[in-house]
């Protein structure tokens, strides 16, 4: 399956192109990490060498990649590492694995507590991680079955689990596999049909009855034609084309349908799968979209506790012992308070957006906080950015106009019915 999987991501358009959607829409430019302890010159401190260390490993970049790999792979691995060469003062690193190497090539010699590349306590822990030096697929190591036994500590084994009792997973696309070989054959017979037709260029052809008066022509013989020639046929007999009737009229919709079935193992609605929403309305397409943004908030969740949860206290027992990094008497740092930022989902209609927003926060039904989580920002941070535009403005003597969203008439259109240019056209005159 996992084979199956790479060689569709790799020669597929679609496939291509749906599982880096995934892993864009789900990482986006990367999680950011704001720490919630009493004391804010720590949290702020904390806030910035995390983030200087993400950006100096490329943690969004191997992010992406490892939810690329949960799609086609159906797992995806990494080890916490020690990288001297890092320009932070933590050199804590993180190194993918691909799933191949992650194998025990001597399994039967482990007993019953052991699964390929995995082994586990009588508890059903994980207690280690079989890690071959080298790749299975490098034909000049093909031979070399010489592992490391890896600690669980320093596993980070990302997967979905399906089943009761699975440790190892499968392809987030296993169930659209057998649907991109139907597209690829559907989509070859179509040009060989029209190319079968386009290969002749003239079908002789007579109206007359058999035994009827026409001259002798021989069946399926070639004539040689030349360009911009008049050329004239035996008596009884007509030149004509082969009509091409392909692609038919049902090629447009074969692929609709069988895009929008290979999409829907993965929670993703046609429009962002096969890139193009010609077919939606404004209504339609939010519909189709809280489905898929309800399992990218799901998987972000599971992210963050499988796989950022574990890189942070791995990166705060290594950055504790930095003590100019941040001020003594925070306690244990396990019981730190955090949470994570994700890139926030931009809404259709601003406009509309914005009216309900504030509607929101007039009747204190929702929280600054809230919303700029919903944006994928720190409120903290933009509160005191605002202060200090504020304050700059009240030095260089303007006057900022503070205003509140207009609200739009409900008569004036229904989602049911408007298209989102109606909608755009609606909110503008408001």
């Amino acid at each position: 399956m996992r084979n199956r999987a790479r060689y569709e991501v790799a020669n597929n358009s679609y496939a291509r192109g749906i599982v880096l959607t995934l892993a864009n829409d789900t990482i986006g430019t990367g999680p950011r990490l704001q720490m919630l302890t009493p004391n804010a010159e720590a949290n702020r401190r904390i806030e910035q060498e995390f983030s200087r260390w993400a950006k100096a490993i490329g943690l969004a970049e191997k992010l992406r990649t490892m939810r690329m790999a949960r799609a086609q792979d159906g797992e995806a691995f990494a080890i916490l590492t020690s990288n001297p060469r890092l320009p932070t003062p933590v050199k804590l690193d993180l190194r993918l694995v691909e799933a191949d190497q992650v194998t025990t090539p001597d399994l039967s010699s482990l007993g019953g507590n052991a699964v390929d590349g995995i082994v586990f306590d009588a508890f059903g822990n994980p207690v280690e991680y079989h890690v071959l030096r080298n790749h299975p697929g490098d034909a000049s190591l093909a031979l070399d079955l010489q592992y490391d036994r890896v600690p669980a500590e320093s596993v980070i084994h990302w997967f979905r689990m399906d089943r009761p009792g699975q440790v190892r997973g499968i392809p987030d696309i296993m169930p659209a596999l057998p649907l991109f070989a139907q597209l690829r054959r559907f989509t070859l017979a179509v040009i060989a049909a029209a190319e079968t037709a386009a290969d002749f260029a003239g079908i002789l052809y007579t109206d007359a009855p058999p035994g009827g008066e026409a001259d002798a022509a021989e069946p399926f013989e070639p004539i040689e034609l030349e360009q911009r020639a008049l050329v004239t046929m035996p008596g009884g007999w007509k030149m004509s084309q082969l009509q091409a009737e392909q692609p038919a009229t049902t090629y447009a919709e074969f692929k609709h349908e069988i895009l929008n079935e290979i999409a829907r193992c993965l929670n993703m609605p046609f429009n962002i799968a096969a890139g193009n929403s010609s077919g939606y309305n404004y209504a339609s397409g939010r519909l189709d979209h809280q489905t898929y943004y309800k399992s990218l908030r799901v998987e972000q969740a599971h992210l963050e506790t499988v796989v950022l949860d574990c890189v942070l206290a791995a990166w705060l027992d290594e950055a504790v012992l930095i003590p100019e990094l941040w001020p003594e008497a925070l306690g244990p740092f396990a019981e730190w308070p955090h949470q994570w930022f994700w890139d926030g989902q931009e809404h259709v209609d601003p406009a509309k957006e914005a009216t309900a927003q504030a509607t929101r926060l007039a009747s204190h039904t929702t929280t600054l906080a809230y919303e700029y989580a919903r944006q994928g920002r720190d409120w903290e941070d933009a509160l005191r950015q605002r202060a200090k535009e504020l304050a700059l403005m009240r030095e260089l003597g303007l006057t900022p106009t503070q205003t509140m969203p207009g609200a739009v008439s409900e008569d004036e259109y229904t989602d049911e019915e408007a298209t989102e240019e109606e909608i755009t056209d609606a909110v503008a005159a408001a």
